[in-house]
């Protein structure tokens, strides 16, 4: 009978209005109908919510409202028998519940509007990065931690007002999806697994492996070590400082274990180098269920769509609301979701989809090392870390290929599409993906030979010369080389989002995709070192170290288990195009101009108009010099006069003889704005502050100052009033 009533519901939502559907649902719950009522999509079995209070302190967004904010903690269930379950590794060895279900817990943290019939009913959800929220850039709106309702508009005037998501009347949701980041106490995006077990019980033990580069005085290991002792026979720690050098071993006398349950290991004699490269290799025990982070986000995001209440009867808090949901990533969780959409998560267990759209910010061809035994999630291979944690595994792209290498002919979207349950996919990748994530294979077949045509629900984004994640501070290099690349990638975000919402409502189209082609010319192998310079830079190092993409070695019967024979994988120095190291996919960079910059792909201004190389790559400096810096790109400014240029023995032209004049810049600089809005790859409430930025950097580069007001109050020709 209960089930009944919640198939009647839905019958309903169907066959009349929203309006009416969601009335309903107040109704029933109100009157203690659907108490207990099973939920029939979604395996959310309870929420618990810890706090709901009135958000960014009493702020009224214009037409939407007030906000509220809701932390809790959700408890999920799932059937391991169930197919869409069952290829979770290991999920036949965790502990079940009397009625056959697996049972895990994670944090959640809803922003919404107080009167959800004044928002726009869609949702927009993050999976976080390890744990952070990260939506700042596309919501133009100051970080707000792991608590963003404490902004308020006194504290930061106006900003508000101007955020991107909730000016908008977005729904905004973030929740756990990796295995114990921290509490849980429904702010810090965490999740809780259960550890698992041999048939009979006993403990479970296997190869564990441990990159570390961080400093410190002790290093926490992702697994307990099944040993009590330093046994020289069960653990080996080596040390090198660049990533080619041959590893040295650390005697067995040269580190301890520092607690009793052998989770937390330290040299014996001061602590780790910063930078330096140590390996750990120990037997492990404990491995938890990692892959339940993809049930996590299934579960709860088709609970907060579909359901009515827990099955306690706790109302969901957007019962009724919810008409689309799309979610935003940066780099990490947008791995996390290549691999979400390819093994099917996105078709829930009662066959709905779960995700309308998804914006995959540098998240490339790459998935994420979470479905395995001894997975560590918070893993990124680049070119000089975690390159031996495997996250690079076929199929890299969206439309189904053959690979010769494993035999297999399969696609990200191959499942989904027969169940149609496929989001519509903004894949949107920096530079960056090129050098140090292979991301050519995005667009090409597994052997690099031609390129791919685009899946139907997806379209793919080069930011050209783009660093990884954000800007970096131009003035500061870190540990690299060169100056850290500032190039911005938040305003062609916030344009792909709304392209992609009216994709999703509207059936308009998106813009074809921008990515570097072999047919064209505009993607190829890395350049020649050549003299070492790069394009002839004086003091700026180029090697043409890129990153290989292996099909890595764990032992024979890994790729149909998840469970590997040993870890880390054969391997050998060096780590890039060593055969050894496993059967070699070709991957491609994009193809640069005379100064440096990248020519296909989505060129922001300061490519069109530039006044500086940008670099998607980098090389570390110091002790570690020339080795990659990982995710951090470059900027090497123009010189602002020849004369300055010919003393540098630079070849790129000099800004002022680039642009002679100021109103050839500011000009140029117009153009260059409008055509993004043209192609719908900036909106036209973002070209403002970019426009006086890019004066302002014109001048300060070199760029003759004008007669007159620099900043003139102006518009884009696209965004100007129509007569």
């Amino acid at each position: 009978m209960k089930r009944l009533k919640v198939e009647i519901c839905r019958s309903v939502k169907l066959s009349a209005g929203k309006q009416i559907y969601r009335r309903l649902i107040l109704l029933l719950v109100a009157a203690g109908i659907l108490a207990g009522a099973p939920i029939a999509d979604a395996h959310t079995s309870r929420i618990q919510i810890l706090s709901r209070s009135i958000a960014f302190g009493g702020y009224s967004f214009p037409g939407v409202g007030q906000y509220e904010v809701i932390t809790g903690i959700a408890t999920g269930e799932i059937n391991p028998n169930d197919a869409k379950n069952a290829l979770i590794t290991d999920i036949a060895r965790a502990p079940r519940l009397p009625n056959g279900n697996v049972q895990y817990q994670h944090n959640f943290y809803i922003l919404k509007p107080v009167d959800l019939s004044k928002g726009n009913h869609k949702m927009m959800y993050e999976p976080p990065n390890r744990g952070r929220k990260t939506y700042q850039e596309l919501n133009r709106t100051p970080d707000g931690g792991n608590d963003p309702a404490v902004l308020t508009e006194a504290d930061f005037p106006g900003e508000l007002a101007n955020s991107f998501l909730w000016s908008r009347g977005y729904t905004t949701v973030w929740s756990g999806w990796e295995n114990n980041l921290g509490p849980l106490n429904g702010l810090t995006a965490t999740a809780a697994f259960p550890i698992a077990r041999n048939p009979d019980g006993s403990t479970i033990t296997g190869p564990g492996y441990e990159y570390i580069v961080s400093p410190g005085a002790s290093y926490t290991l992702a697994y307990p070590a099944a040993s009590d002792s330093n046994d020289p026979l069960s653990a080996t720690l080596t040390h090198r400082i660049h990533l080619d050098d041959t590893p040295q071993i650390v005697p067995s006398t040269g580190w301890t274990y520092t607690d009793a349950s052998n989770t937390t290991i330290q040299l014996t004699s001061g602590g780790f180098v910063a930078n330096d490269i140590y390996e750990f290799s120990y037997t492990a025990k404990n491995p938890t269920v990692n892959g339940l982070g993809f049930a996590a986000v299934r579960d709860f995001n088709s609970f907060l769509r579909y359901a009515m209440a827990d099955d306690a009867g706790t109302p969901n808090p957007l019962a009724g609301d919810v008409t689309r949901i799309y979610t935003e990533t940066s780099s990490q969780p947008a791995r996390m979701l290549n691999d979400f959409v390819h093994l099917g998560f996105n078709q829930d267990e009662g066959g709905n989809k779960v995700f309308d759209g998804m914006m995959q910010w540098s998240g490339a061809g790459d998935g994420i090392n979470m479905n395995y035994r001894w997975s560590q999630t918070k893993r990124t291979e680049r070119n000089r870390q975690d390159e031996l944690y495997l996250e690079g595994l076929f199929p890299f792209a969206n439309p189904t290929t053959f690979d010769p290498i494993s035999g297999q002919t399969d696609g990200r979207f191959a499942t989904c599409s027969v169940t149609n349950t496929c989001p519509l996919a903004m894949e949107f990748f920096s530079s960056n993906e090129y050098w140090v994530k292979a991301g050519s294979l995005m667009s090409t077949d597994p052997t690099g030979t031609f390129d791919l045509p685009d899946d139907p629900d997806a379209r793919l984004y080069l930011l050209s010369s783009k660093q990884n994640g954000g800007p970096g501070g131009a003035t500061s290099n870190g540990l690299c080389q060169q100056f850290l690349n500032p190039l911005q990638s938040e305003q062609v975000q916030r344009a792909l989002w709304e392209d992609l919402d009216q994709w999703s409502t509207l059936g308009v189209l998106p813009p074809t995709s921008r990515v570097p082609l072999l047919q064209d010319g505009t993607l190829v192998p890395p350049p020649s070192a050549g003299d070492g310079h790069y394009v002839g830079i004086p003091r700026v190092t180029y090697t043409g170290l890129k990153t290989t993409r292996y099909r890595l070695d764990y032992g024979p019967a890994f790729y149909s288990t998840g469970i590997p024979t040993f870890n880390p994988p054969l391997h050998a120095p060096p780590y890039e195009d060593n055969p050894f190291n496993g059967p070699i996919y070709p991957s491609y960079v994009p193809k640069v101009d005379s100064d440096g910059n990248d020519i296909a792909g989505i060129r922001l201004p300061e490519l069109t108009v530039p006044l500086a190389t940008y670099t998607g790559w980098a090389l570390r400096s110091g002790d570690w010099a020339n080795d990659g810096c990982e995710g951090s790109g470059q900027y090497i400014p123009f010189q602002a006069t020849q004369a300055a240029r010919i003393a540098a023995g630079d070849p790129r032209p000099s800004v002022q003889e680039r642009y002679p004049a100021f109103g050839m810049y500011r000009a140029a600089v117009m153009n260059a704005i409008d055509n993004l809005v043209t192609d719908r790859f900036m909106l036209c409430e973002d070209t403002e502050a970019v426009y006086a930025r890019l004066l302002q950097a014109g001048l300060a580069a070199g760029v003759p100052a004008p007669n007159g007001n620099p900043m003139p109050q102006e518009q884009v020709p696209s965004c100007r009033p129509k007569e």
